[in-house]
């Protein structure tokens, strides 16, 4: 009597392996490609250094700014033309708080102007948040789904934020001047690095990472994720879509208020107008990232940095419209932005 044959399941070839997705490094290879581009043309490798971190510098003051603005429509699908109006509330709760703080903002040492500094922050990030609660509510939420509504509606909201900072500053430009112990410049060599630049690359890279850390490896950073990439999914699973959109849409409010008060410790002078000035930089990050990409919004924003930099001191006339001519290129190249997002 022959032996009984083997069982089906034992002789069934084993499922095969998921393939894991590989992480696309040639836009950071571009970025890296943009700076070598640039050292033989302006010549001197010290000038290269400087005009390196000041681009790096601008690079991550527009990335926290733009990266609520990205997240607001991978998850909202919301076009925000009234993002300014956050920058400006930002902006000037810091002229705000930094005034009646004169005994930090005045004093000698690094740590009572950091301290003075880091309530400035905290301030119009808080301001500007709640700011971006009354603007979802009365604004963005009747016009959800409704590109071109959202779009006059935001314009105008930006508008009437405006007019209303108007009110409470008053029209004119007001000083955010720099304390005194972030004036200067580190110098290596024929380099000069400003202090202030320092600063602003550590927030930045702080901001970039934090948010990495959220996205990554926290629960309601899997529902970002999840809502960005097929938002109806979660919605089936029971979780509440909505309320997510408000939180997400106060931190992304909250992170262009960080960036108005960087921004306008940048420029020593705030506005009125100083969103709606950063407004358009703001959507060429964004479309050269990826509509919805936070590492896109990053790489993007470096980018327009160290080329808002570069041709300011190589061709200061072209200068305007290198980021415009950058984004033209990328879309060339990737029609949908550097790391496009699924369904974006």
């Amino acid at each position: 009597m022959s032996e009984p044959s083997s069982t089906t399941s034992a002789s069934a070839p084993a499922p095969a392996a998921v393939p894991k997705a590989q992480f696309d490094a040639r836009p950071l290879m571009l970025l890296g490609a943009l700076a070598l581009l640039a050292w033989p043309l302006v010549g001197s490798t010290s000038t290269w250094v400087t005009l390196t971190f000041a681009g790096l510098a601008m690079g991550l003051i527009v990335f926290i700014i733009a990266s609520g603005l990205t997240l607001v429509f991978g998850l909202m699908d919301v076009l925000n033309f009234g993002h300014g109006v956050f920058i400006a509330a930002g902006a000037f709760v810091a002229v705000s708080v930094m005034g009646a703080l004169p005994g930090l903002a005045g004093a000698p040492d690094l740590g009572s102007n950091l301290a003075a500094i880091a309530l400035a922050m905290l301030a119009a990030m808080l301001a500007a948040g709640l700011v971006g609660v009354a603007f979802e509510r009365f604004a963005v939420r009747p016009v959800y789904g409704q590109h071109l509504k959202q779009i006059l509606i935001t314009m105008g909201g930006a508008i009437v934020g405006e007019e209303l900072i108007k009110v409470i500053w008053g029209p004119e430009q007001r000083p955010l001047p720099l304390p005194d112990s972030l004036r200067g410049a580190f110098v290596f060599g024929d380099a000069a690095i400003e202090k202030y630049r320092v600063m602003a690359v550590l927030v930045g890279l702080v901001v970039f990472v934090a948010l990495l850390w959220t996205l990554n490896r926290t629960k309601i950073g899997l529902l970002i994720r999840a809502g960005v990439q097929d938002r109806e999914m979660v919605e089936s699973l029971g979780y509440r879509i909505r309320r997510l959109f408000v939180g997400v849409f106060v931190a992304g409010s909250a992170l262009a208020g960080l960036g108005g008060v960087l921004w306008g410790l940048y420029q020593q002078m705030v506005t009125p107008q100083i969103g709606s000035q950063v407004n358009i930089l703001l959507f060429i990050v964004i479309i050269i990232g990826g509509l919805g990409s936070t590492l896109g919004c990053f790489v993007g924003a470096l980018m327009v940095g160290m080329m808002a930099n570069y041709t300011g001191f190589l061709a200061p006339k072209v200068a305007l419209f290198s980021n415009i001519g950058l984004m033209v290129a990328v879309l060339l190249w990737r029609p949908r932005g550097l790391y496009p997002v699924t369904n974006r």
